[in-house]
């Protein structure tokens, strides 16, 4: 069973190509968090974990799933995490590692990938040039390939993981500020002269939390959902949303399968 999350499509991907050589089943960490998250596992199925880092941390609605979590046989079946950042995780895995421990749950193997940049929400911060962009996936298909035999036969003890300098700094004290402080959809407003009224951006938020559709004006539900994943941003075909000010004049991505 894989456990996902994704916004801009990175984990998406790599969940998927997982799921094509396992043959294990994938559920949507967005979707299922709304139901009872209670599973039973079928006999040598595995347990995975795929989502995004979100400052230097797990996403907190990962986090909140776990909490919520019940695998009723977990034991003797391997576990794994896949991570996908723009650049280091920190402490991510240690953060989920603790989490999982709670429920009962030992993480066997963790990867992380490193993917375009797709987080814009700061000033200093934008997407990556074509080139780059091109030279991240490439290397990123090339790692989802050598790990995956090790999630397909459930070797246990393999790590490799991009932690990055500073990481405890990163992970709790700088996560920490953008989980508090970063995380929220009050900075989003739509160029009304631009938005064509597609309803791509309603579409693609993970956690429902844009109210629009096709013929209508997005607004922000403002209910607490939001991940700050920047997925409508970055998929909006006119560039008609910005984070505040933090996102003008700079650059768009998601996953693009017929790019790759």
């Amino acid at each position: 069973m894989i456990f996902y999350l994704s916004g801009t499509g990175n984990t998406h991907w790599a969940a998927s190509y997982i799921c094509d050589a396992t043959g294990d089943r994938m559920v949507n960490i967005a979707d299922a968090i709304k139901g009872n998250n209670t599973y039973t596992l079928d006999k040598d199925e595995r347990i995975g974990f795929c989502f995004p880092v979100h400052g230097w941390r797990p996403p907190v609605l990962v986090r909140r799933f776990i909490e919520d979590l019940n695998i009723v046989n977990p034991d003797g079946h391997f576990c794994y995490a896949l991570c996908t950042a723009g650049d280091n995780i920190g402490e991510t895995i240690d953060i989920l590692r603790a989490d999982l421990k709670k429920k009962g749950i030992k993480i066997d193997s963790a990867f992380s990938l490193i993917m375009p940049e797709s987080y814009v929400g700061l000033p200093f911060m934008d997407v990556d040039t074509p080139e780059k962009e091109r030279q991240k996936k490439e290397l990123a298909a090339k790692e989802l390939e050598e790990y995956t035999p090790y999630i397909l036969y459930r070797r246990s003890g393999f790590e490799h993981l991009d932690i990055g300098r500073w990481p405890r700094i990163n992970s709790r004290v700088i996560g920490g500020f953008f989980t508090n402080f970063l995380i929220t959809d009050k900075p989003f407003r739509v160029d009304t002269r631009r938005c064509i009224e597609c309803g791509t951006c309603a579409g693609v938020c993970p956690v429902g939390d844009i109210k629009g559709g096709k013929g209508l004006m997005p607004e922000w539900r403002h209910n607490g959902l939001c991940l700050t994943c920047l997925s409508c941003y970055h998929h909006c075909p006119v560039h008609a949303i910005e984070f505040g000010g933090r996102t003008k004049n700079k650059g768009q991505y998601y996953f693009d399968k017929n790019k790759q």
